[in-house]
């Protein structure tokens, strides 16, 4: 199993706008070979900003970048954007191997 996590700082009065995008966007998911489950989870609050994590889920580390090389890749990415002002920089990449599952 391999883990792709991107990390968002978002305005907290944009918040409602992103989660808008994320539940009306088209992930071009369903029929890329190696993908086994998405979910975007929101997180704490602070006085600047409100923690939401993208989380997808793949059979391995080369299922997923053969999805950030492909068509349905390019498709998701250029719909719709937020309001300026709504991330407080750019999002962080991490990814994880799994090494143990029970």
């Amino acid at each position: 199993m391999f883990l792709a996590m991107n990390r968002f700082k978002i305005n907290p009065s944009h918040d409602l706008d992103f989660e808008r995008i994320w539940r009306e966007r088209e992930t071009f998911l369903s029929d890329v070979p190696g993908f086994k489950k998405f979910a975007l989870l929101k997180g704490a609050r602070s006085d600047d900003h409100i923690l939401y994590i993208s989380h997808s889920i793949w059979e391995d580390e080369s299922a997923f970048v053969a999805w950030t090389e492909s068509d349905a890749f390019r498709k998701a990415h250029r719909q719709s954007s937020a309001p300026k002002g709504t991330y407080l920089g750019h999002p962080e990449l991490e990814t994880f191997t799994s090494i143990l599952e029970e």
